[in-house]
């Protein structure tokens, strides 16, 4: 059986993105009310009194009180962008929608809200920050183009003539598709020049506090999706932050930087950066130094879960990382040892896990440092290894060094057999949909790993003896058992037939007919197909 591309889907984008950013939703949503107060009565003045619209529905502006938004923009200005960007983005969709349903009464009225708001966004910002000319340029053309848009749909409002609509409903598509792109671009250029700000506070600044308070501005950036993230390392955010690694002065905020730069590496850009600065002597040091606290190493492990991610296209950055891989291997396999919390052990053990995909040596390396026996003990450990997640790392790291010849004696000598059997029975506790695919795959990866080990005579023994068999049946025939996933049930039928090659009468004759003995996609047909009542 050759290698299975075994897909790892690391948790750690779900842990980063609660770390510090759990917020109350009305806390949420009253914020959010602010920054849509302030162009109500122009809304008025522009577009007559607010009321019932004619297909009946109520007018979508919301009546808030009168809370100014002058505080919370010097408060928070980054926040305040996003939020107004994000109200504009949703009145040009609902735009483009009613354009196309020619419903222009409402185009009309979104228009104007629209040009509102970005009167508004243009105004605040201005008034908190200075502007710079290459972003003034953008905001003039928008401006012109708000209005011209609120013009030309108030034009559609006086006429029944559909050849003049039809015109005008392109002519309109066209200028609101210019004002779509301009928006975005001068957003862009806005928030390159909040980031630079941010950076700079990074690079000049002497206070702990200050420092920490822009990492935390672009930590909360980086939740808003990738393309923030690219603007966030092509601004130079990764060279900021691993020159804060690199003080000894600000070893407090050594966790906090890690986690930001690992965020910003979910983007090439982020890793290309990393790699420019070398980012990964400075990952290697923190994580091989003693003194360092466990929060700053397992963030530095988070970030190289994050450069070695098989979900990257680019590996050039890998080039450097092999330098350093034996120390960092090690630094990882200690931590996964003497993890105080799953969470902890969960960033290490993916750090590994991604490490055992492209190189081979990274498996010797392991298996030299008694990995085998830290990760079997870990699993005993609830404290540790506590989730379907967790479980899934461990399993992804036995089934690499599993292809090892030297491996086999090991899993045996520490039950590790055992506890195979015991991952093959891995069960959501929830109906969450990531929980119950981690499930899956753990129970995928458990059934290559015994697949493997089986070419050992006395691995199959033992897990005969141990009723693999039994539950590698069940799982092939009932397909709750395996959340219904064809993965799990192609490697659930390899490990059989692996043990079925060395002990024989360890089948019985129906389950040797229909598992064992046909082709391999037969069986697989066969047992994709049962009803939940076959036995």
């Amino acid at each position: 059986m050759g290698k299975l591309d075994l897909q790892l889907s690391l948790k750690l984008e779900h842990l980063m993105h609660f770390k510090g950013l759990c917020v109350d939703s009305v806390q949420r949503w009253m914020e959010d009310l602010r920054h849509m107060t302030e162009v109500e009565c122009m809304c008025v003045l522009q577009a007559k009194p607010i009321g019932v619209e004619e297909d009946g529905q109520q007018g979508e502006l919301i009546v808030t009180s009168g809370v100014g938004a002058g505080d919370h923009v010097a408060r928070n200005n980054l926040q305040t962008l996003l939020r107004r960007a994000l109200v504009v983005s949703t009145e040009l969709g609902k735009m483009f929608q009613r354009l196309e349903k020619g419903r222009w009464q409402r185009v009309h009225s979104t228009a104007v809200r629209a040009n509102c708001h970005v009167r508004s966004l243009v105004h605040e910002y201005g008034a908190a920050r200075s502007t710079p000319p290459e972003m003034q340029k953008y905001e003039k053309s928008l401006l012109e183009k708000c209005m011209e848009l609120t013009n030309i749909t108030e034009r559609c409002l006086h006429t029944d003539d559909e050849f003049f609509l039809k015109s005008m409903r392109e002519a309109i598509h066209e200028i609101l598709t210019d004002v779509s792109d301009s928006f975005s671009n001068m957003i862009d250029m806005a928030l390159a020049n909040e980031i630079r700000l941010l950076i700079k506070q990074i690079d000049s600044s002497d206070s702990v506090h200050t420092i920490g308070s822009a990492i935390s501005n672009l930590l909360s950036l980086t939740q808003d999706g990738p393309q923030l993230c690219s603007i966030i390392a092509k601004e130079g955010a990764v060279v900021a932050l691993f020159k804060i690694c690199r003080q000894d002065r600000f070893r407090e905020l050594y966790a906090h930087a890690l986690r930001t730069v690992a965020s910003i590496c979910c983007v090439e850009e982020g890793i290309n950066q990393l790699d420019k600065v070398d980012g990964i002597l400075c990952l290697a040091d923190i994580l091989t130094d003693e003194s360092s606290v466990e929060a700053a190493r397992a963030e530095a492990a988070a970030v190289v879960a994050q450069i070695t991610s098989p979900h990257h296209t680019s590996t050039q950055h890998l080039a450097s990382f092999l330098e350093s891989m034996h120390d960092i291997v090690t630094a990882l396999i200690k931590l996964c040892e003497s993890a105080s919390c799953g969470e902890v052990f969960l960033l290490a053990s993916a750090a590994l896990a991604n490490i055992t995909f492209f190189d081979s040596m990274a498996c010797e390396i392991l298996l030299q440092l008694n990995a085998i026996h830290i990760l079997l003990q870990a699993c005993r450990d609830r404290q540790r290894v506590d989730t379907p997640y967790s479980k899934d790392q461990v399993v992804t790291i036995l089934a690499n060094l599993s292809v090892l010849e030297q491996c086999a004696s090991e899993v045996l000598q520490d039950q590790g057999i055992e506890r195979l059997l015991l991952l093959l029975g891995e069960k959501p506790s929830s109906g969450s949909p990531s929980e119950g695919a981690a499930c899956e795959r753990v129970q995928q990866k458990a059934a290559v790993t015994l697949a493997r080990l089986s070419r050992e005579p006395d691995v199959a023994q033992t897990a005969i003896q141990l009723k693999a068999v039994p539950r590698l049946i069940e799982l092939c025939r009932s397909p709750t058992e395996r959340n219904n996933s064809d993965s799990v049930l192609v490697a659930c039928l390899a490990a059989l037939r692996r043990l079925a090659a060395g002990c024989p009468d360890s089948i019985e004759a129906a389950d040797h007919q229909q598992l064992i003995k046909p082709r391999l996609v037969d069986s697989f047909l066969l047992c994709s197909n049962m009803e939940e009542s076959f036995v």
